[in-house]
């Protein structure tokens, strides 16, 4: 059996209590370590805690070279953590639909997951969201645009817009990174952001939420990472009470 199981969103006691039964029986345990990450534990703390060995799996184990965790599948039950809920990245739902094509059982245990948490964060309603969209680094003579064409038209919309920000190995995308590579974009683009709401460490004790222009949002220290950001459509009128009460608007 291959249970996908979510770890929710900051340190090692978000797993819920059925997760974590099903990790101390599991044959084998697998960490994804790609499309999110908990910062507010180790590999190591999870060994301990759950009592198992723990193996991290990158994107190219996962989408190119599934095999040896599909066969511990079909004779064992292995888990396969992941960070917030599982199937929010796509890339779980294809590793899913391979095991099931094989014959292999497989089943859910959601946690919770950064898109669900921005909503009670920055009090945006969860069904004003439109499409979300992913913010990577630029590479040498590669500035990807397609993220400005999402928020583009869910403005248009009248839609708020969810940015992941890139993770690329041990580097983490900032907020403030985030704003300046948006405002490049709108400038490009003759369009005006009239505001961000950027958020850091979700799930944690030490949560940061801040709205404002871009301006203001770049001076802001977020402090350690994971951020992601908002970018709000026009606010109801309880989104901005929520957002000048908790957010510093």
């Amino acid at each position: 059996m291959l249970m996908f199981i979510g770890l929710g969103l900051f340190d090692k006691t978000d797993i819920s209590v059925k997760g974590l039964e099903f990790v101390r029986g599991a044959d084998h345990v697998f960490l994804e370590s790609y499309t999110s990450r908990l910062m507010g534990t180790t590999t190591e703390e999870l060994i301990r805690y759950y009592e198992r060995p723990v193996r991290p799996l990158y994107r190219e184990d996962v989408e190119q070279y599934p095999d040896e965790l599909l066969s511990l599948a079909r004779s064992g039950d292995v888990a396969f953590l992941c960070a917030g809920d599982p199937m929010v990245s796509t890339t779980h739902a294809d590793l899913r639909l391979r095991a099931e094509a094989l014959g292999i059982k497989t089943a859910i245990i959601h946690a919770a997951s950064i898109s669900s948490a921005v909503c009670g964060l920055s009090g945006l309603q969860n069904y004003r969201f439109g499409k979300s969209c992913s913010l990577p680094f630029p590479q040498k003579n590669w500035f990807p645009t397609t993220p400005f064409d999402v928020i583009r038209e869910n403005l248009r919309c009248r839609l708020h817009t969810l940015v992941y920000l890139d993770i690329h190995k041990e580097r983490f995308m900032t907020v403030n990174e985030a704003v300046v590579l948006l405002e490049k974009m709108a400038a490009d683009e003759g369009i005006t952001i009239p505001l961000y709401i950027g958020i850091a460490r979700a799930g944690s004790e030490n949560v940061a939420v801040r709205a404002g222009p871009a301006d203001v949002i770049r001076s802001v220290d977020f402090g350690p990472p994971l951020h992601i950001l908002i970018i709000p459509a026009e606010l109801h009128e309880m989104e901005r009470m929520y957002l000048e009460r908790f957010a510093g608007l």
